[in-house]
C-alpha cells in the first residue's frame, strides 16, 4: 500500500493510502486522519481535470505550449509581466515557480485572499503563529467555535469536540451550533467588540491570571485602561449580544481548559489584525497559552521554522487589490482570481487588456476559459511534494506515485523556463525536500513532526523580542454601518472555494418571506447582481449569505485590502436587495 498526504488548501492534511487502483482511502495509523477522508479526496477522480494545453481553445502539445510562453516572456517586458499564485495545491513545491519569475524580473503578487490579515495581528501579539492541533484540544475541556466550523473546513477536529462543553460565536447557525451549549449568533465584523467586552466582565469579575500577566505579557495595564475606557453601552450595542449570554460564557469557561478555534471570516475586514489581537488578549488575559488543552488556534504558519528554499527578493504588487490591467503578459498558477478575487467587475476589465494570459491549473474554471494559453499541471499523485499543515504539527511526505502522461509539474516546467533563459539550474527537487525536512522536524512515534511542537506551544515562552505576550491597546474602526443586508461569505461541504462543486443559491432568512427560487437582486456601490434564492432559517435577520465559490459570489465585494496583512476584505461591505 502506497502512502501520500492530501496538498488541498484545509487543516486536516490527511494522510493518504493509495490502492493498486489509485482509489485513495484514509490511513487509520495516523494520530489526525485515522482512517477517514473528507468529500472532495472520496470523490477525487471524479472531477473532471485539464488533459491537454490549448491556446486561445485549440489543442496543442505541451512542447507547443512551453514554446509559446517562453517566446512570449521572451518578447515582453518583465515590468509588465505579472505571476499570481493561488493556493489550489499547498505542496511546498508549488512556490518553485517563483525562482524562475523572480530572477526573470516579473511582479509577483504578495499577500493573501485568505487569512494573512489575522495572522499579521497574532505575530503582533505572540510572535508566531502557532497552530492548536486536534491532538491539544482534545486535552480541554471547553471549546469556543469563533466564526469556525470544523464540520465543513477541519472535520478531523470533531473528535476532539466530543464530550466538551462546547460554545458557538457565529452569525450562522452552522449544525454545530444547533448542538452547541451557547450559541451567541453575533452581528457580523463584531467580534472584535466582543472580544474586548468578554475581557473586560472578566476583568471586573476578577478572571485574570495575575501571574500569567506578570510573568508572560507586556501592555496589560495599557489593554485594561483601553478596555475599561470604552462605554460599557457602546460595546453591547456595537456586539449585539446579551449580557446575560456573556455572563453565561464567561461562567462556562471559568477555571476549565478552555481552547477557542477561531475561522478566517472573522478577520475578512479592514482591522482583520485587530481582531485575532483582541481574541489573544481575552486568552491572555485567562492565561490560556503555554498550558494543556489551552489556547487559541487558527491557521498557522506552517513553515515556522523551516528552510524556506524559494524565498525570493522580487518587485511585489498587493495580491487582493492587483490591477491585473496594468500588465501585457499574465501567469496564474493554481488560482482562479475570476471568481475568488474581490470585486470581479474590475479583475474582469484588467484581465481582457492583457496581450497574453496563461493559466497553469488541474481544472478548468472561470479563469481558465478566459485565458489565451492554458497548460494542465499533474496531480499530487504525479510529482514529487512535502506538506507542512497549517492545522497541526505532522509532516507529510508527497512521493510520486504514478506516471502519467497528462501535465507538467510545477518543477519541471520551471526547470525548462529557466533552462529556455539560461539561469543557473534547479537543484534535484528530491534533494530540496529532503533538506526542508531534515531542516526542523523530528520523528516521533514513528511520524514526522515540526520542532516546534515537541513542547507545548508557547510554553518556553513567546517569540516576540521580549519573549513575551503584547496585548491589544488600538483599533482604528472607520467601517460607515449604512442601511442594507450583510453579505456573507460561508464555506460548504462540497466545494474548496471555487473548487469542486459549487453551490450558486443566495441564502437569506425567512423574514423575507422569500420561496426557493424567487429572483432578487443584490446591489451596492460596487454593481449589481441576480440571484435565485434560498430561504433559511440559519442567518440573523440582517444578513444574507453566498457560500465561497458561488457565480458572482464577488461581483459586490470592495477592492480594498487590510490594514495590515495584504488581505482580501471580502466582508466590509453591505448591500441592498430588491424582489424581481
Amino acid at each position: 500500500m502506497r502512502q501520500t498526504t492530501c496538498p488541498l488548501d484545509c487543516f486536516d492534511g490527511c494522510s493518504i493510502l493509495v490502492n493498486e487502483d489509485n482509489s485513495l482511502k484514509g490511513n487509520k495509523e495516523h494520530p489526525i486522519t485515522k482512517g477517514y477522508l473528507c468529500h472532495h479526496l472520496n470523490h477525487y477522480h471524479s472531477f473532471k481535470r485539464i488533459t491537454e494545453p490549448k491556446l486561445n481553445g485549440v489543442s496543442i502539445s505541451m512542447d507547443d505550449a512551453i514554446a509559446l510562453l517562453v517566446k512570449a516572456l521572451h518578447q515582453g517586458e518583465p515590468s509588465k509581466t505579472l505571476f499570481f499564485k493561488g493556493s489550489g495545491n499547498l505542496g511546498i513545491m508549488q512556490s518553485v515557480t517563483k525562482l524562475f519569475f523572480a530572477q526573470y524580473g516579473a511582479i509577483l503578487a504578495s499577500g493573501s485572499l485568505c487569512d494573512e490579515a489575522g495572522d499579521a495581528g497574532i505575530v503582533e501579539g505572540r510572535g508566531a503563529n502557532l497552530s492548536l492541533s486536534p491532538l491539544h484540544v482534545a486535552k480541554s475541556e471547553v471549546v469556543i467555535l469563533w466564526g469556525r466550523n470544523p464540520s465543513i473546513t477541519n472535520s478531523h477536529m470533531l473528535p476532539a469536540l466530543k464530550g466538551k462543553t462546547l460554545i458557538v460565536i457565529d452569525p450562522v447557525k452552522t449544525d454545530l451550533a444547533k448542538k452547541a451549549d451557547l450559541h451567541i449568533q453575533i452581528k457580523p465584523r463584531c467580534d472584535i467588540y466582543l472580544a474586548m467586552l468578554l475581557a473586560r466582565i472578566a476583568y471586573m469579575e476578577q478572571m485574570e491570571d495575575t501571574v500569567f500577566i506578570e510573568e508572560h505579557c507586556e501592555n496589560f495595564k495599557y489593554f485594561s485602561d483601553f478596555i475599561c475606557g470604552i462605554p460599557m453601552r457602546d460595546l453591547m450595542q456595537k456586539c449585539g449580544s446579551s449580557l446575560d449570554d456573556i455572563g453565561l460564557l464567561l461562567s462556562m469557561i471559568k477555571g476549565k481548559k478552555v481552547s477557542i478555534l477561531v475561522g478566517i471570516g472573522v478577520q475578512k475586514y479592514s482591522f482583520g489584525h485587530s481582531v485575532l489581537r483582541a481574541i489573544d488578549s481575552f486568552a491572555a488575559l485567562l492565561g490560556l497559552f503555554g498550558k494543556e488543552g489551552c489556547g487559541v488556534g487558527y491557521l498557522s504558519n506552517s513553515g515556522f521554522g523551516y528552510d524556506a528554499p524559494f524565498k525570493v527578493k522580487a518587485k511585489t504588487t498587493p495580491l487582493p487589490i492587483v490591477d491585473f490591467g496594468k500588465f501585457d503578459t499574465i501567469f496564474i498558477q493554481g488560482g482562479n482570481p475570476l471568481s475568488q478575487m474581490p470585486c470581479t467587475n474590475k479583475v474582469e476589465e484588467g484581465i481582457a487588456k492583457a496581450k497574453f494570459v496563461v493559466y497553469f491549473g488541474l481544472h478548468e474554471n472561470a479563469t481558465s476559459a478566459k485565458a489565451h494559453l492554458v497548460i494542465p499541471a499533474k496531480s499530487f499523485l504525479e510529482k514529487e511534494d512535502l506538506k507542512l499543515s497549517y492545522g497541526h504539527e505532522f509532516v507529510g511526505r508527497m512521493p510520486k506515485l504514478i506516471d502519467s502522461v497528462y501535465g507538467i509539474s510545477e518543477y519541471e516546467l520551471c526547470h525548462a523556463l529557466i533552462s529556455a533563459f539560461g539561469y543557473e539550474s534547479l537543484e534535484n527537487e528530491k534533494e530540496i525536500i529532503e533538506r526542508v525536512i531534515a531542516s526542523h522536524s523530528i520523528l516521533k512515534d514513528g511520524f514526522l513532526i515540526s520542532k516546534t511542537y515537541e513542547n507545548l506551544p508557547y510554553s518556553q515562552g513567546f517569540y516576540t523580542p521580549s519573549k513575551k505576550f503584547q496585548f491589544f491597546d488600538e483599533l482604528d474602526d472607520e467601517f460607515e454601518d449604512i442601511e442594507g443586508f450583510y453579505l456573507l461569505a460561508c464555506k460548504q461541504n462540497k466545494s474548496l472555494n471555487s473548487q469542486f462543486i459549487t453551490d450558486d443559491y443566495l441564502y437569506v432568512p425567512l423574514c423575507l418571506g422569500l420561496q426557493k427560487d424567487d429572483k432578487v437582486t443584490l446591489f451596492n456601490d460596487n454593481g449589481s447582481c441576480q440571484f435565485s434564492v434560498m430561504p433559511t432559517d440559519t442567518l440573523r435577520d440582517d444578513c444574507v449569505m453566498l457560500y465561497s465559490g458561488a457565480c458572482n459570489a464577488n461581483r459586490l465585494t470592495p477592492f480594498k485590502m487590510s490594514q495590515e496583512g495584504q488581505c482580501a476584505t471580502y466582508q466590509e461591505i453591505k448591500v441592498k436587495l430588491k424582489r424581481d
